[in-house]
Order: C-alpha cells, then structure tokens, then sequence
C-alpha cells in the first residue's frame, strides 16, 4: 500500500518537504458524517504545519491534467520544474 500514516492518520500521499498531504476521496466522503470526519482530521494535521489538499477520485478521471496542473501549482511548481 501506498498509505503513510501521519501520527494516527492513515494519508494518501505526504510530500515531507512542502507538509502537504494530498487525499483521494472516493464518493463516501460527500457523506456528511464523513465530511465532518474529514474536517477535524485536517484541523489536526493544520495543526501540525500539514496543509491538506484533496481531490475525488472522479475529478482524477476526468480532468487527470487539470488535477496535476493543481497539485504542481499547489507545491509552487510548473511542469516545466519536473524535467
């Protein structure tokens, strides 16, 4: 598994170096109850200097590019820098 776990959070990817940890939401996270999960669990790594960004799984399907183009904007990067 690709999975780090972050004190007692399980992430989907962490790129030590920005302190950002980017999540792949599936469609269960549109629940609340999952929504409000979310909320307190990014609170806490905030807290810890983490900045989590989040993308759904359908956004990655779709718009693959778009979401890339985010995530190297989001780390002050171009697709220019990863030659």
């Amino acid at each position: 598994s690709s999975d780090l776990i972050i004190g007692n959070f399980i992430v989907d990817f962490y790129i030590a170096c920005k302190k950002i940890v980017i999540e792949i939401d599936g469609a269960q996270h549109t629940l609340d109850a999952n929504l409000f999960e979310d909320f307190l669990r990014d609170n806490e790594l905030n807290k810890w200097g983490i900045k989590v960004i989040r993308y759904f799984n359908a956004d990655i399907k779709t718009n693959f590019n778009g979401v890339c183009s985010d995530i190297l904007n989001k780390l002050g990067l171009t697709f220019s820098d990863l030659k």
